[in-house]
């Protein structure tokens, strides 16, 4: 959340406006009638939110889900233990580079590096394994740090995936330039530790998958600006307010904490999200490269995780 827009005069939601832990499982179970099969908890900072092992307990009671998370690991070596013992799966650890100055640079922290790792090393040792570590890749900023990054996590069981920088939200001030395509970074890595592609795990799957020809572990890239893969999205976000957005760029998103709150019966809201993935024509990444979408009052990241 950059500081100039989200300063200590910012507006933050009531905590009655936000779902209780009830409600989102609730939500959980319709979706999971409904086919959802993974659920992640992201954010922001989804470790901020108070009592969220008991929401981690709630959601792994429903049948058939795959339970995970999506953190920037800090507070994972007070919380990695509870959460797994809560049914937590696994966790992906956003960590943009392992050199302090440029992590404080694109994080806007003054949070060290170590600590993130202790977070990781956490995570590993109460079992939510592989830990999935997310870099986005800015060129002239941190694209220096991904050889580095691979050396730090090859044969370490953890699996480092690449993400392109992305235009999400309105305030990130994004310019095409500053993306590093997925070609280039595979063909970096390449160039150092030989790779190989692997199969997509499911439809769906954002990833381009590759092993180390070693047999040192896989990484993942994400390229949905150079690589759209709106197609066969598979995916839907939930905010704290209760707001279906069935794009990373959408915006205004659709309340369901209304109909939640004026009775709804579980057939009320399964007719509601049905019609609301029926009807989707999100195609924002695949556009972006014929015209330019206005970016308008999309909603921002941290309001809906990635």
């Amino acid at each position: 959340m950059p500081r100039e827009h989200f300063g200590p005069g910012h507006h933050y939601l009531d905590p009655a406006d936000l779902l209780t832990f009830d409600e989102i499982a609730r939500l959980a179970r319709v979706f999971a009638f409904l086919g959802v099969r993974k659920i992640r908890l992201t954010g922001g900072e989804p470790l901020l939110r108070r009592g969220v092992a008991d929401l981690v307990a709630l959601l792994a009671a429903v049948p058939g889900l795959d339970l995970a998370m999506t953190t920037n690991g800090l507070l994972l070596p007070a919380f990695a233990e509870r959460l797994a013992q809560a049914g937590l799966r696994r966790v992906t650890v956003s960590l943009d580079a392992l050199d302090d100055a440029v992590f404080r640079a694109v994080a806007d922290t003054a949070v060290p590096v170590r600590r993130v790792l202790e977070g990781i090393d956490a995570a590993a040792r109460a079992g939510l394994n592989p830990v999935k570590v997310n870099m986005v890749v800015k060129r002239g900023v941190n694209d220096g740090c991904v050889l580095p990054m691979v050396e730090r996590f090859r044969g370490s069981g953890h699996i480092l995936r690449f993400i392109e920088y992305m235009d999400v939200g309105a305030t990130n001030e994004w310019q095409l330039g500053e993306v590093l395509p997925a070609a280039e970074i595979v063909r970096l890595i390449d160039g150092r530790y030989p790779l190989e592609p692997l199969d997509a795990t499911g439809v769906g799957e954002v990833a381009t998958r590759y092993r180390f020809l070693d047999g040192a572990g896989e990484i993942g890239v994400i390229g949905s600006v150079t690589r759209p893969f709106c197609g066969d999205c598979t995916r839907a976000r939930l905010s704290a307010e209760g707001k279906v957005h069935t794009c990373l760029f959408s915006s205004g998103g659709t309340d369901l904490r209304a109909l939640l709150r004026a009775g709804a019966s579980d057939e009320e809201l399964c007719s509601a999200v049905r019609a609301l993935w029926g009807a989707r024509e999100d195609r924002y990444s695949e556009l972006r490269g014929s015209r330019a979408p206005s970016r308008g009052d999309r909603v921002e990241m941290s309001y809906i995780g990635g």
